[in-house]
């Protein structure tokens, strides 16, 4: 039975409405706070385990796809009859080079001495420019990110890009601010630094910290903001390798390119995403005395692979990466860990075994016709826009029928065949990998480019939008209850896996992916009055967040989180929309109390129950373009008239806001 005529059997006594009563507070009312009424017990009764810093409705699907593929890759590593170079063989032997403990501590720092040794033979400026492009093979952070991607403007080929990188800590200003955590934090770096230092048998490891973090801290002073690297058009500057020499004189651009390798003699122009921070690098990169250098590659090595290595170097890294700094107070079981490790390098192999066992086929088709029945919806949305004009409503339509839409799994898995992995060898497995990957990369500078290709494993419990591919992406794992239940009623589906595709599908047309058209190009499609129209309420939408305050001193960064807030808004309002074209005119049954309205709206604030740890919640305040789950909920329906008819919220009820002041985009 499709999705779509799963509202025929609503009425059916044996239909449940989906939604997980028990978690309810009722002594709140919905009008007065949504998000706690959905979930107030929920909030008042869960604890967020000791090995994370933030447990919610995400955490409990990741848990459960975490062991699945447990069991998966468990019996891969124990089954002696798997073929040499056989995908069972390199899961289960990733996995058992990662649980060997006894071989990880015997072994010690030897598997990094000769990349140790390489960058002690680092001797001058030019030799650390070489670094530079070497780091980018073996997965170790540097100050310059290379990578390949999509053309933005020119979205058919492939460009090799750089990005600013270089920094221990989440972002810029964890460097450049004077408040008391952040002094704190950075006095934890040096500490941690030096322990590294320490176990690693340096001397004068206190005084090499002390020197990586002024240096870090130089880097961070030239930094883009998270804000200005949300900008498409300012961070796309397409440079020959001849014009880069031009906008950054003193960067060594050969010996960077001799030290990516003989595979990067095809780059001709780079995208570099901030231009002024490369220019400025250069010269911090001269002024440093190359001993400094060299202490802050030997730290990074070390940190890269300190999961890796024996376990005083694995607790030292915990202690700050995710104490510290997320709050966490307990390591997750190393099976967890062993798992997360191989999602990042063979991930596709772990997604395989995992879509055969949990993720049936008449499941995508299910979904597939939600993706549809939001698609039209969504182009009745941009029809009845009162604030935008003909031109560009044709252009968005057309951008809407451009729209791909990737469910489930790949059609097209990954070949790891090339990729040699060994039972007994830990780290050569991930150098191995992450060579492997750059190789890949920069084949791709000769290729067309891949649309079969996915940027999250099928184990994800998440969805993405590609602008410069115009497509929409739902994993596997996300494709389950509380978002998605084929036994559950229409009107929970939709709040829930439909708010979800309405929010990707409206990250097409947020204020960032608006930028691009449909055949994923960065172009001005817009009219001018359109365009200011449009910026006109997102930026009113930009006011109403930074009024929240989710920790005391500080607020949502409205700019940060502008498109992920317009995507929670439009899609949740397309979904809604989609939600009463299913019905056919038919009035949708009472389930539990609640009408269809009412439970298309408490389905959505379900999905967002959440419980952060203070470390990891000020974090995200910083980094992260979301905003804090409770605002996802109760921002949204604040401007939502179908919320106020649902459960009859009138003026004085706390999610009140006066009808001029509601804010509608798409």
């Amino acid at each position: 039975m499709g999705l779509l005529s799963l509202v025929a059997a609503a009425a059916e006594p044996s239909l449940r409405s989906g939604l997980d009563l028990a978690g309810f507070d009722r002594s709140v009312r919905p009008q007065d706070d949504l998000y706690r009424f959905a979930g107030g017990t929920w909030l008042a009764t869960t604890e967020i385990p000791a090995d994370r810093s933030n447990y919610g409705t995400f955490s409990k699907l990741e848990d459960d796809a975490l062991e699945s593929l447990r069991t998966l890759t468990e019996a891969a590593a124990s089954d002696a009859t798997r073929a040499p170079g056989s995908d069972a063989q390199k899961l289960g032997d990733l996995f058992t080079a990662y649980m060997d403990t006894s071989r990880i501590e015997a072994r010690g720092l030897e598997p990094l001495a000769a990349e140790l040794g390489r960058i002690d033979s680092l001797q001058s400026t030019r030799d650390v420019f070489g670094y530079f492009g070497r780091a980018q093979r073996f997965g170790i952070a540097s100050p310059v990110n290379a990578y390949v991607g999509q053309d933005r403007r020119q979205s058919t080929r492939y460009i090799a890009g750089l990005s600013q990188g270089g920094l221990s800590m989440p972002d810029r200003e964890y460097y450049l601010t004077d408040d008391a955590r952040n002094v704190a934090l950075r006095a934890q770096l040096q500490r941690y630094i030096a322990r590294l230092f320490e176990l690693a048998g340096r001397k004068d490891g206190a005084a090499a910290a002390e020197r990586i973090l002024q240096l870090e801290t130089r880097i961070a002073k030239l930094h883009w903001t998270r804000v200005e690297n949300r900008d498409p058009v300012k961070t796309y500057n397409k440079t020959s390798v001849t014009a880069a020499a031009e906008l950054a004189p003193q960067f060594e651009w050969t010996v960077f390119l001799e030290g990516l390798g003989p595979e990067a003699a095809v780059i001709a122009e780079f995208d570099i995403r901030q231009p002024t921070y490369l220019r400025e690098l250069a010269p911090l990169v001269q002024s440093t005395p190359v001993e400094v250098w060299r202490e802050y590659f030997r730290y990074r090595l070390l940190d890269a692979n300190a999961a890796f290595l024996p376990e005083a170097f694995d607790q030292a890294r915990f202690e700050f990466r995710e104490k510290a700094l997320s709050g966490v107070q307990a390591q997750q079981p190393r099976w967890r860990r062993g798992l997360r490790l191989i999602d990042r390098t063979i991930g596709e192999i772990a997604g395989r075994l995992y879509v055969e066992k949990s993720f049936p086929p008449e499941a995508r088709e299910r979904i597939r016709e939600l993706v549809a029945n939001l698609r039209r919806a969504f182009e009745q949305s941009i029809d009845s826009l009162e604030w935008m004009g003909p031109q560009t409503k044709a252009e968005a339509k057309q951008k809407l029928v451009r729209f791909s839409v990737k469910v489930g799994y790949p059609d097209k898995w990954r070949d790891y065949s090339a990729l040699q992995i060994r039972a007994d060898d830990l780290i050569g497995n991930l150098q191995r990998a992450n060579e492997a990957e750059f190789l890949r990369q920069m084949r791709r500078l000769t290729q067309a480019v891949d649309r079969d290709e996915w940027f999250m494993t099928p184990q994800t419990v998440n969805a993405y939008y590609s602008p410069p591919m115009n497509e929409i992406v739902f994993p596997a794992a996300i494709l389950r209850a509380p978002f998605f239940d084929p036994l559950a009623d229409d009107a929970v589906n939709y709040g829930g896996i439909g708010g979800v595709i309405g929010h990707e599908i409206s990250h097409g047309f947020d204020d960032s992916g608006r930028r691009y058209d449909g055949e994923g190009n960065l172009r001005d499609w817009w009219t001018f009055d359109d365009n200011v129209r449009f910026r006109e309420r997102a930026g009113r939408l930009v006011a109403q967040y930074e009024k929240y305050q989710p920790i005391e001193g500080r607020n949502i960064n409205g700019n940060l989180t502008l498109g992920e807030n317009i995507g929670d808004l439009s899609g949740l309002a397309v979904a809604y929309r989609a939600y009463q074209l299913s019905l056919g005119g038919r009035e949708a049954p009472v389930i539990d109390g609640f009408t269809g309205p009412q439970r298309f709206f408490l389905g959505w604030a379900q999905i967002w129950r959440r419980k952060y740890r203070d470390e990891e919640l000020r974090s995200r305040l910083i980094t992260d373009s979301h905003s804090p789950s409770e605002y996802r909920c109760n921002g949204v329906v604040t401007n939502m008239t179908e919320f106020y008819e649902a459960f009859a919220v009138q003026p004085g009820d706390r999610l009140y806001r006066p009808p001029a002041e509601r804010v509608k985009i798409w």
